[in-house]
C-alpha cells in the first residue's frame, strides 16, 4: 500500500494548519474520480493515510483552504477566489511513501515534494 502525507503550516499566523480537510481521490479517467479518504489535518496540520492503488496510479489532494480558513475568521469579507487547493500526483510505485508538505494562505499556496 502507499502512503499519502502532508504537513501543512499556516502561513498567516505562522503555525501548523490543524483542522484542515483534505480528501484524496484516485483519478481514473478526466471525469471519473474515487474518494480514497476525507481527513482532517491532526492539531499540528499532519496527515498521514494508507491507500490501495495499482503502480502508476495518479491521485487527486484537494485542501479544503475556504472551509480552513473561514472557520478561523480570515476571508475577506467572504470573498475567496481559491475555495480548494488541488494537487495532481502520479504514483509510480503502489507501495512507495509520497509526502507532500504545503504551506498555505488564503490567496497563495506552495507545494513541494519531499520525496519517497
Amino acid at each position: 500500500m502507499a502512503t499519502i502525507s502532508s504537513h501543512v503550516l499556516d502561513s498567516v499566523i505562522g503555525d501548523h494548519a490543524g483542522g484542515l480537510r483534505i480528501q484524496c481521490y484516485q483519478i481514473n479517467s478526466p471525469t471519473d474520480r474515487n474518494l480514497l479518504f476525507d481527513v482532517v489535518a491532526s492539531g499540528e496540520g499532519r496527515i498521514a493515510e494508507e491507500i490501495k492503488v495499482a503502480d502508476s496510479s495518479s491521485v487527486e489532494l484537494v485542501f479544503q483552504s475556504a472551509e480552513y480558513f473561514s472557520s478561523r475568521g480570515m476571508s475577506e469579507q467572504g470573498i475567496q477566489i481559491m475555495p480548494e487547493v488541488v494537487v495532481r500526483l502520479a504514483l509510480p510505485d503502489s507501495s512507495a511513501k509520497y509526502h507532500i508538505p504545503v504551506m498555505l494562505s488564503p490567496h497563495s499556496y506552495s507545494i513541494w515534494w519531499s520525496g519517497v
